[in-house]
């Protein structure tokens, strides 16, 4: 280990209580049991075990003999406990009364799945490990680690269910070709696409891309879209919403054309009779949409989302980041192929794509106030464009000459947070962001700042503490 931990910076830890990378062991007496919790961790997101805790966060410890015991167990369970051998990091720490604390750290997997000596697979949810025991969740896996994609999997429908004219249309565009002549030459032709199986249906990704009627074949893989009224999602309440279905280009189309409709229009410095500039450029929710569509996980049976409230736009995608991708890789405009098939489609002029892991940055050079959500309890990842906050009219009257006015109206965001806290101490910095119409790294900058000029303090500790304007 190239760091110590000390017993203060180890009950550090334990105080913050079990939960996806943290499991406390009091004493560990079995190999096997030992295997199945380190096969969950680098099935997962990796993780440390505390042995000599308690599972109320006491720490008993353990005896120098316990240790020599345990440390041999450990390198038992990961050499031969688990398939393929995992290679571990272990600390003792010294704690009272001569006890010490084993400190186990388990890396997150680079050879997905692990099995126990069993066969089984193991995966972290929440405090607690749990079987795989179906078959999406194993697909899901195998897709994680790029060993299989769920747009190469055939679905119920065959090649009749293609929209010929479509696909015709393609052919002639991008590849200059005409359509097949015969049956047997387009199926053939579609396998070399991977847009059909060998066994003659075709792929999730051709449905998507190319199918007469995919929302007959794929219900679930729609977009729904609502706009609210306010800032909050309403039971009944709301003034626009749709549903859009159809080939991935259709979908795409309708979706943008909803936002845009909702969107303020601002004048600009243009006469009143110009149609206006939308409030946010329309490249913003081209990039976002696009991502959503093609960078989606498709084996979660669900539609994405999209919402449209005063202060924001959600974009609301089944499936987390994939890999090793965090919400800072992707912003740096990194990215990870999940749906290969879709997305060398996109590149061909299906969808308006402009290269692997550019759309974000160039979304967000476009419009900053953009905030992104790796939510992997939820399975969800969501894009938030936040909307301007200034009020921009433009009014022209006609006399002699022409009056231009524009009037702004603005509120500066330390002064928003400052209230919105002095309303309610115990809001996070997100909940801030969603009630100011900010992002989270406007707001996280502006509180950092109140912070070092007196003017705010959070008291207590990190999960239970609160707020206090000072």
């Amino acid at each position: 280990m190239t760091s110590k931990l000390t017993f203060e910076s180890l009950r550090s830890q334990i105080s913050l209580g079990e939960d996806s990378s943290r499991q406390f062991k009091q004493d560990i007496t079995n190999t096997e049991s030992l295997a199945a919790e380190m096969a969950a961790f680098a099935n997962t997101d990796g993780g440390t075990l505390f042995i000599g805790v308690a599972d109320d966060g006491s720490v008993p410890g353990l005896s120098s003999s316990d240790v020599a015991r345990i440390n041999q167990l450990i390198s038992n369970a990961a050499s031969q406990g688990i398939r393929s051998p995992l290679t571990v990091e272990s600390e003792n720490v010294a704690v009272d009364n001569g006890r010490l604390v084993i400190v186990l750290k388990v890396p997150r997997g680079i050879d997905k799945p692990y099995f126990d000596k069993n066969g089984v697979i193991w995966l972290r949810t929440g405090s607690d490990k749990r079987r795989v025991n179906s078959k999406e969740e194993l697909r899901r896996l195998f897709q994680l680690t790029s060993q299989f994609h769920a747009d190469e999997l055939p679905v119920k429908a065959g090649v009749d269910k293609l929209d010929k004219l479509r696909f015709r249309d393609f052919l002639r565009d991008y590849y200059k070709q005409e359509y097949p002549d015969s049956s047997e030459e387009l199926l053939q032709l579609l396998q070399n696409m991977n847009l059909a199986a060998d066994d003659g249906k075709m792929t999730l990704a051709g449905v998507l891309l190319f199918a007469e009627q995919p929302e007959l074949i794929v219900p679930q893989f729609v977009v729904k879209a609502i706009q609210y009224p306010g800032n909050q999602i309403h039971t009944s309440d709301y003034t626009d919403t749709e549903d859009f279905f159809g080939p991935l280009q259709k979908v795409f189309h309708d979706a943008l054309a909803f936002i845009m409709r909702n969107l303020h229009k601002l004048q600009a410095g243009q006469g009143v009779n110009s149609p206006g500039v939308p409030e946010i450029p329309e490249m913003v929710f081209e990039e976002l949409l696009v991502n959503a569509l093609v960078h989606r996980d498709y084996l979660v049976s669900a539609p994405i989302r999209l919402f449209i409230f005063d202060n924001r736009i959600e974009i609301i995608s089944p499936g987390y980041l994939p890999n090793n991708l965090t919400v800072e890789k992707i912003r740096a405009g990194n990215s990870n192929i999940r749906n290969p098939i879709l997305m060398s489609f996109a590149a061909k002029g299906i969808l308006p794509y402009h290269g692997l892991g550019s759309g974000i940055r160039r979304a967000l050079e476009k419009w900053p106030e953009i905030d992104f959500e790796d939510n992997h309890e939820g399975c969800l990842f969501t894009s938030t464009v936040y909307r301007s906050t200034t009020v921009e009219t433009t009014v022209e009257t006609t006399v002699e000459t022409t009056v231009e006015t524009t009037v702004e109206t603005t509120v500066k965001t330390p002064e928003m947070i400052l209230k919105a806290l002095a309303e309610n101490p115990n809001l996070t910095l997100i909940e801030v962001a969603g009630s100011i119409g900010r992002s989270v790294r406007a707001v996280e900058k502006a509180s950092s700042k109140l912070v070092d000029e007196g003017k705010l303090r959070f008291v207590g500790p990190k999960k239970t503490g609160h707020w206090e304007v000072l």
